[in-house]
């Protein structure tokens, strides 16, 4: 089961991708933590990016698509994956579509957590952590901001999977459980 999870930070994304970790023995893939890996142990690809990040300059597609090739090819992810933040833009899916057909694999399901801005501005600026902390990130103005970055650089791929009909949306502002069992009715019939 390969999962694309979609949705503005804070809509609960990490929270059903533990859930769905645990239910499905799927992998959660973070290319934010793999490229800092993959700089950290030199590899060949994490030196090419740490060049170009040095030089503040975006790593391009063939090499984040190589990086996920490289990790879901771990055993760890034999069971399937679910990606978060990835793919960004329509040529990153359409890369991403081609690796996956090329080892004979596809994205089962591509899931929005739909969310209310203004609501879940609300809700992140009342959460509190495990150690009872609020986290710097969740104050409104930081939340805002991130929610531009979010409609500018996320938001534009949706029609990419919404014209083949694989993008579903699920009301984000639901209870957890709400969410998780419609997450579990898409998955069911993918």
């Amino acid at each position: 089961m390969n999962i694309i999870l979609l949705g503005p930070p804070g809509a609960g994304k990490g929270t059903q991708a533990k859930r769905l970790e645990a239910a499905y023995g799927v992998k959660q893939i973070s290319t934010g933590d793999m490229l800092r890996a993959e700089v950290a142990a030199e590899t060949p690809i994490g030196l090419q990016a740490r060049e170009l990040m040095e030089k503040g300059q975006f790593v391009p597609d063939p090499i984040m698509v190589q990086m996920i090739e490289n990790r879901i090819a771990e055993p760890d992810c034999s069971q399937g994956f679910i990606l978060d933040g990835f793919p960004r833009t329509e040529s990153q899916a359409v890369a991403l579509d081609s690796m996956l057909e090329h080892k004979g694999l596809k994205i089962n399901a591509v899931i929005l957590l739909d969310v209310a801005e203004e609501a879940l501005v609300r809700r992140l600026a009342e959460r509190v952590g495990e150690d009872g902390s609020r986290r710097p990130d969740d104050r409104p103005e930081v939340v805002r901001s991130r929610l531009e970055v979010y409609r500018a650089q996320t938001a534009p791929i949706l029609p990419y999977y919404e014209q083949n009909g694989r993008l579903k949306r699920i009301d984000g502002m639901q209870t957890v459980e709400n969410v998780a069992k419609k997450i579990d009715d898409i998955l069911a019939t993918a």
